[in-house]
């Protein structure tokens, strides 16, 4: 049976302003035919994005409100540490102000002319360390390309090409990057099995995560391979093959701000302190407040629970199957956090027309990731939904505007 219900209870509520659809043609005109610039305040159902914009529990704003907000000897910074070793089992834990700023400094471990490679390297991780000159090598798994390959985990490194490419330049290559979930390949899970493919291949290189969205991919692994472990144990299992893990907060720990960067190897510690201090500011915060560092780990809980975690993926697959039976091409298997849509095979309009359209008509604004993707240069249009934030009837009113831009342009 599917989750019949979201698992928590409003108690707090903020207006969402409608619009006419006169009203949203003149804004969209005012902010240049371009929905990412239009201000929040003029947009009924948020797609954009997953990342920062959770909407938190009561029990993380009364953490907020007992937080320690010392510049050192900071013990909301020293419980946030604690639960990050707990989850991940790492030795050393450095909190930065986001994931971003963790690839700024993990770029600086290579060097010029080094090689790295990824499952898919996300925009600004690509940015990082492409302005330090390192070579970035996208190799996702072939099914990926398959927009409808029911194929589990498409988020997986295609092992064959990985083969080939280190024939090639073995000595170049240095580490592989694993983004869990796939956000720019599908928001696709991982599997354990091809992290210890991966591993067992490149043996001395470093294996390091991207784990901002660990949580939904270890759940997505665990309902994919029927396996009786918790999510945690899963997630140990997964960080037990990351030589290095760094993670935006901003996702599976359902907070605001903040990240991460945990790692067991001693002689990177005062590399990686030296990188924080200067970037970041000083080792007891890393640009986090003491109210975040509470939000945060209480978010980890609460992102690692199992009955939100079902809500969070079903509640994906459900917006998935309502526009898959009107007609609208969406990638499958549904991920954990978003979904693509094939705008042009749906009625023949670009995405970033389709945007436009999709706005005008109802409110709703979504992304155009088409010039961000470059395998195969596919263009679709991204659907992100951010934790907690839309119910099922929200949900709902998205179908009805998919199936009147369908009726008027298909």
């Amino acid at each position: 049976m599917k989750y019949p219900f979201e698992p928590f209870k409003i108690m707090m509520v903020e207006p969402i302003k409608i619009l006419s659809e006169k009203e949203r043609i003149e804004i969209l005109k005012r902010y240049d035919e371009n929905v990412l610039k239009i201000p929040g305040k003029y947009i009924t159902i948020d797609l954009l994005t997953d990342s920062g914009v959770n909407a938190l529990s009561v029990n993380q704003y009364a953490k907020s409100l007992l937080s320690d907000i010392s510049f050192s000897g900071n013990e909301s910074y020293e419980k946030f540490k604690k639960k990050i070793k707990e989850i991940f089992g790492k030795k050393h834990v450095f909190a930065v102000h986001q994931g971003r700023a963790s690839e700024k400094i993990l770029s600086e471990l290579f060097n010029k002319g080094d090689t790295v490679i990824s499952n898919t390297f996300f925009l600004t991780t690509k940015a990082n360390f492409e302005y330090r000159g390192i070579k970035c090598i996208d190799l996702p798994h072939k099914e990926n390309k398959n927009f409808y390959s029911e194929y589990p985990f498409k988020g997986d490194i295609d092992v064959d090409e990985l083969k080939e490419i280190l024939k090639r330049e073995s000595e170049k290559i240095k580490a592989v990057i694993f983004t869990l979930t796939n956000n720019l390949a599908g928001g696709h899970p991982v599997s354990l099995e091809n992290v210890k493919e991966v591993k067992e291949i490149l043996k001395d290189k470093l294996i390091i995560f991207d784990a901002c969205r660990i949580f939904e991919n270890a759940y997505l692994y665990k309902i994919r391979t029927k396996s009786n472990k918790s999510v945690k144990e899963i997630v140990k299992e997964y960080s037990k093959l990351a030589d290095i893990i760094y993670m935006s907060t901003k996702k599976d720990a359902i907070s605001l701000i903040g990240g991460f960067i945990t790692f067991d190897d001693d002689k990177l510690v005062e590399n990686i302190k030296k990188k924080v201090l200067l970037y970041e500011g000083i080792l007891d915060h890393g640009g986090i407040t003491g109210k975040d560092f509470e939000i945060i780990t209480q978010g980890f809980d609460e992102g690692l629970d199992e009955i939100y975690l079902r809500y969070r993926v079903e509640q994906v697959a459900y917006l998935g199957e309502r526009l898959n039976k009107i007609g609208v091409p969406v990638m499958k298997p549904y991920g954990g956090h978003m979904l693509y849509i094939d705008t042009k095979k749906f009625v023949n309009l670009e995405p970033i027309e389709f945007s436009k359209i999709l706005y005008i008509k109802g409110g709703i604004r979504a992304a155009p990731v088409g010039e961000l993707v470059e395998m195969g240069k596919r263009n679709y249009l991204r659907i992100a939904i951010p934790r907690r934030m839309y119910t099922q009837s929200h949900l709902d009113y998205v179908v009805e505007i998919f199936e009147k831009i369908r009726k008027e342009f298909g």
